[in-house]
């Protein structure tokens, strides 16, 4: 029985090493998720940002009295 019991527990013990790495792993995987998800969301407040520069220099520059044609009787 003895022998038996040897084998079991080791058994466990790799069982225990396994799932240690794997939790890591899984810690790992959950830090690069929370990361990945932060620079996401910073990447669309910049387009965002950019985005709404783009449509003021748009606006800015239709109003630009130089861009119109001369009245008609120049």
């Amino acid at each position: 029985m003895s022998g038996s019991n040897d084998a079991l527990e080791k058994r466990l013990d790799e069982m225990e090493v396994k799932l240690t790495f794997i939790d890591d792993t899984v810690q790992a995987l959950t830090s690069a998720d929370a990361e990945q998800s932060q620079r996401i969301a910073a990447l669309e407040r910049a387009l965002r940002d950019l985005h709404g520069e783009l449509s003021s220099m748009r606006t800015a520059l239709a109003d630009d009295p130089h861009s119109e044609p001369p009245p008609p009787h120049y």
